[in-house]
């Protein structure tokens, strides 16, 4: 008989668990207690990435095979939430995390990766993130997305950046920079956009930051993940592919496999190699450099690009013309 409930120890806490036994993942069997048992054992790793950030929270109560939902507001379950306000200008409470019990706590709601902002519960407006998110488009695979991250890793040292790669635990790969907060979410996201367009020159044919899908070839470097309120899977997070976004050394580039980081194959993964992430709260940067390229590229003609379509028409976003126009106009 499935347990009811169960009680977990997480950071000098219990937290309860509701219905543990509840299968997630029916391809492979895993449970609700085995994805919260997943984030006590890589709980330094997986706190890191989230450790007082707004989190959006994603839901699959029924597991992968059903539809998820996102919740953005604090439940009254969750611990603690911050006063946040959204693209809409619209007020609203955002949990967030503290220790790993607080992550318990959103897995006990049917979460499964965690999506925090890129700044933090003290100081909301001042990103101390860079997200560079590589997703490869058609016809192009993880291995394209190595060749193109490892460009993003000279042009990051380039610009006194220190990068921090891991797996998407989809098909891509995400390269993290720490920032001082200092610089607000829009030159946040023009730097971004910067830096992905000096990536289209130096990989043609390759990178790509085109917004309309219809008009991407090769790795897309989602400029857009920078902007306010936007989130992406945080390190250690599993996703429901089944794969653990997994960090990794820059040597290990070449050689990672990311279908080997399963919920399973990442316990001896971290059993081996432990927290890769140790020191990325040490090694902040300045944004200069890459304003810098900003300014470069309004010189150059290039200026803002499209925003994700929820969030109100930015000043100096190009029009927004309908897919199938283009298509003709070209």
């Amino acid at each position: 008989m499935a347990a009811t409930e169960t009680h977990l120890e997480a950071a000098g806490r219990t937290v309860r668990l509701s219905s543990p036994d509840k299968v997630l993942f029916p391809a492979t069997g895993w449970t609700k207690v085995d994805v919260a048992e997943h984030y006590l054992m890589c709980a330094e790793g997986a706190v890191r990435g989230v450790r007082r950030r707004p989190c959006s929270l994603k839901r699959w109560p029924g597991g992968v095979t059903e539809e998820f939902f996102f919740t953005k507001r604090a439940p009254s379950t969750v611990r603690e939430a911050v006063e946040v306000r959204f693209p809409s200008a619209r007020p609203g409470r955002m949990a967030v995390v503290d220790d790993v019990s607080d992550i318990l706590d959103q897995v006990q709601l049917g979460v499964l990766d965690l999506n925090p902002w890129n700044s933090r519960a003290g100081d909301l407006d001042h990103p101390d993130e860079l997200r560079l998110d590589l997703d490869p488009t058609e016809g192009f695979s993880f291995d394209d997305c190595r060749t193109v991250a490892e460009g993003c890793r000279h042009l990051l040292s380039e610009v006194g950046l220190v990068g921090w790669p891991k797996t998407s635990g989809s098909r891509g790969i995400h390269v993290y920079a720490r920032l001082e907060p200092r610089w607000s979410f829009g030159e946040v996201r023009r730097a971004a956009l910067a830096f992905g367009r000096e990536m289209e020159r130096r990989l043609p044919g390759m990178a790509t930051t085109a917004w309309w899908k219809e008009e991407r070839r090769g790795v897309f470097l989602d400029y857009n993940q920078n902007a306010r309120d936007k989130t992406v899977a945080s390190a250690y997070s599993v996703r429901p592919t089944g794969l653990v976004s997994t960090p990794f050394a820059w040597a290990e580039l070449g050689s990672i496999d990311p279908a080997a980081m399963t919920l399973d194959g990442f316990r001896s993964r971290w059993a081996a190699v432990g927290d890769l992430t140790e020191g990325i709260d040490e090694a902040a940067g300045s944004l200069e450099p890459l304003l810098g390229m900003v300014a470069a590229d309004e010189e150059r003609g290039l200026g803002d690009a499209p925003w994700p379509p929820h969030y109100p028409k930015q000043p100096g976003e190009p029009p927004r013309v309908q897919p199938s126009k283009r298509r003709m106009e070209g």
